[in-house]
């Protein structure tokens, strides 16, 4: 494995979650690996769970409403809520859990995300502020951090496959 930046960390004076991680791989597919259904579909869940996603329009003011659901079928909705778009730059999502029918449980969180790239690696820096240390409390024990770690491997993975197409 080539030495590719990852670096996790919370702050909770800011209710803050910060991620850096960098791909082996050009912006154009890693951009397309977090904003088209198909592909993040792929690998935004952590196995054995997957992501299934009921519906998505990748446009400001659009939404993503997916579960990440169990191999025995047990479904964990969440709610996202595009806020802003700068092409192949930069994304924000207001996202928050919600039930089988698209009610959000408040409160809920912002994600930043930024991608840049150099020397064919692109590095996607995500920041999510909580509304609430509650929520970001919540995060850490159903093992986020783990969790996000497994699902950014995976899609390491899927970007070296697609790369090779």
């Amino acid at each position: 494995m080539k030495n590719l930046e990852f670096d996790f960390s919370v702050d909770k004076s800011t209710k803050t979650v910060s991620i850096i991680r960098e791909f082996d791989a050009e912006l154009s597919l890693v951009w397309d690996a977090y904003t088209k259904q198909e592909i993040l579909d792929q690998w935004w869940a952590p196995k054995p769970w997957e992501s299934r996603t009921k519906v998505m329009n990748f446009e400001v003011g659009g939404r993503r409403f997916y579960a990440m659901v169990s191999p025995e079928g047990l479904e964990r909705w969440s709610l996202q809520k595009y806020t802003s778009i700068t092409l192949k730059t930069n994304f924000k999502v207001y996202n928050a859990f919600a039930d089988k029918d698209e009610n959000p449980e408040l409160p809920g969180s912002e994600w930043d995300l930024s991608f840049s790239e150099q020397n064919g690696k692109t590095k996607v820096s995500v920041s999510i502020y909580n509304e609430s240390l509650e929520r970001l409390e919540k995060m850490i024990e159903m093992g986020f951090k783990e969790g996000f770690t497994m699902t950014m491997n995976y899609l390491e993975e899927l970007l070296a496959t697609l790369s090779r197409k």
